[in-house]
């Protein structure tokens, strides 16, 4: 092929790509949608991305975590519905739940590797964690209860019922590191499917009792109900000095009175002070839904987001005054996140049906 013929095809080939994209405008026009907001391509084979990466914006110039020579990477792909991302500091690597599989999966700093069936079954877990002595806490959906595995390989059941009710269906927990207490959410969601759980068909959405936030003393095992102001609370953080513990609210999946929000109490304690809203879900004029959420070194909160669609869906961080001040975009609707790795500086994603992490310049606040 000739100069002239190179030239010739590569201007073909610049024209047809602008017709495409001209074509997809149009689309995109039709749908109300722009078209950079189209989901990324995260194949295998797919282009790399040009840094800084397009989808890691900062909103504020308070976001300083975002790195301009660093990508979004999908570690996997083939989840149901990916939730409760936790870090093992000892044994470098992520467990997560794919809740519907009733699996747990690994990925291992090592190598990328992730293996399935890390637990199985796993009780349609949802959130995980890790407690100060390096065990691993579930909550677990199908028998509705928060277990923790033991050195041996057994399973301590930490808490399956208050004041002679079973729960709902626990979410998310976090441990705090004074005490050793153990705080978790009630929203009640596997117990109102059998995808995720086991319905109960009671009749109510709640569906056993009141949805709470409760708290399990480490030396008694005494459970205490810490709040129930939140319609269905779901994900949880403590703020990076402990003086918080952020709430998010997915109540408006079937209250009309919610609003969809993350609250903060303050912690006096083994109790909750001073209920108020910390930030809101709406954001340029769509509502959309946080789920699991972290706090970094500064006290920002980062906060999985979805349910509303491109240019919406992902992490969007908030500073320690409720302002969103940034946002990952990622092409799935995102459950939960995660700080990890060796220095704690890589946020890892649990979306839909993938695992996705990128680095930041910041250090999450607390183990996992």
């Amino acid at each position: 092929m000739t100069t002239e013929d190179k030239e010739e095809a590569a201007e073909r080939k610049a024209l047809n790509r602008r017709a495409f994209l001209a074509a997809a405008a149009g689309v995109a026009g039709i749908a109300g949608m722009a078209p950079e907001a189209f989901a990324r391509n995260f194949a295998p084979g797919a282009e790399p991305v040009r840094y800084p990466d397009p989808d890691i914006i900062a909103l504020d110039s308070r976001f300083g975590a975002k790195l301009g020579n660093t990508p979004i990477r999908r570690h996997h792909l083939g989840t149901l519905w990916a939730e409760g991302p936790a870090w093992n500091g000892v044994g470098r690597y992520l467990i997560w739940s794919d809740i519907p599989n009733d699996e747990q999966l690994r990925w291992t700093e090592e190598d990328g590797k992730v293996s399935r069936q890390f637990r199985y079954p796993a009780g349609n877990s949802n959130g995980n964690t890790f407690d100060y002595q390096g065990r691993q806490i579930s909550c677990q959906h199908g028998p509705r209860r928060v277990v923790r595995y033991e050195y041996d390989g057994t399973v301590t059941v930490i808490a399956d019922s208050f004041e002679g009710k079973e729960f709902n269906a626990p979410n998310d927990a976090v441990v705090h590191p004074e005490d050793g207490s153990i705080w978790f959410t009630d929203p009640g969601y596997g117990g109102l499917m059998n995808y995720e759980g086991n319905r109960l068909n009671t009749g109510s959405v709640q569906p056993i009792q009141k949805e709470a936030v409760y708290r399990v003393d480490a030396q008694s095992g005494a459970i205490t109900k810490v709040t129930d102001a939140p319609f269905k609370p779901n994900g949880l953080c403590f703020s990076h000095d402990y003086s918080i513990l952020y709430v998010a609210d997915t109540g408006v999946s079937h209250y009309p009175a919610a609003e969809s929000q993350i609250w903060a109490f303050d912690v006096d304690g083994a109790t909750l002070k001073n209920p108020r809203r910390f930030a809101s879900m709406t954001w340029e004029g769509k509502t959309g839904f946080a789920d699991g959420i972290r706090c970094d070194e500064s006290g920002n909160v980062w906060s999985s987001a979805g349910w509303v669609g491109d240019g919406y869906d992902g992490v969007h961080v908030f500073a320690p005054d409720g302002e969103r001040i940034g946002q990952i975009r990622l092409p799935e609707i995102c459950s939960n996140v995660c700080f990890g790795g060796t220095k704690r500086n890589q946020l890892f994603m649990t979306a839909s049906q993938s695992l996705y992490s990128v680095f930041v310049e910041t250090k999450g606040a607390h183990i996992t």
